[in-house]
């Protein structure tokens, strides 16, 4: 059995919830280490894990990824999230709204390009509730990717999804990261 994938990061959404987010839409569990502390932070850094002494960081496949980016790509990837193909690579990159009569951003298949835009319109409604009232395409792209089941449990009360961040979360990464 592989062992499951260990996020390090803040108790918070921050650079890790797409990270999240994605492991979640590929129905893989995962574990988290929260850094609590900025010695938290200083031991991951002076133990030589942390590549450009940087959070979020991943241990996954035997490796410790860093840099947001790069680790959604692997995931994507390995959970072929990524597209089928290179065009659909790029496609993921230009990431266009239009209806191209299919269900999906990105050819015919859920894919990392879903998992960002629906990730972008749950947050941005908690700014704005009303926010997609005049976009009929986007109200359905939400309806139907929040109902795929690894993302309606990721969507239910008690997963690891993070909560919107608020005074107290934001003291503490000041804290942590000293800024």
């Amino acid at each position: 059995m592989t062992a499951k994938p260990k996020l390090h990061y803040v108790q918070g959404r921050g650079k890790m919830e797409s990270i999240r987010w994605l492991l979640a839409a590929a129905g893989v569990e995962f574990e988290e280490q929260f850094i609590q502390t900025k010695e938290d932070l200083e031991k991951l850094r002076k133990d030589g894990v942390l590549l450009f002494q940087q959070v979020p960081m991943v241990e996954i496949d035997g490796m410790k990824l860093v840099q947001t980016r790069a680790i959604l790509n692997y995931i994507a990837a390995k959970y072929n999230l990524y597209g089928k193909d290179l065009k659909e690579r790029a496609l993921y990159c230009v990431m266009v709204l239009k209806d191209h009569g299919q269900d999906f951003l990105v050819g015919n298949q859920f894919s990392l390009a879903d998992v960002h835009l629906l990730e972008a319109i749950l947050m941005t409604e908690e700014l704005k509730p009303d926010i997609l009232s005049k976009f009929p395409l986007l109200q359905a792209f939400k309806g139907r990717i929040s109902n795929i089941p690894n993302i309606k449990k990721f969507l239910q009360p008690g997963s690891q999804r993070k909560a919107k961040a608020d005074d107290k979360y934001a003291a503490q990464v000041k804290k942590i990261f000293s800024f």
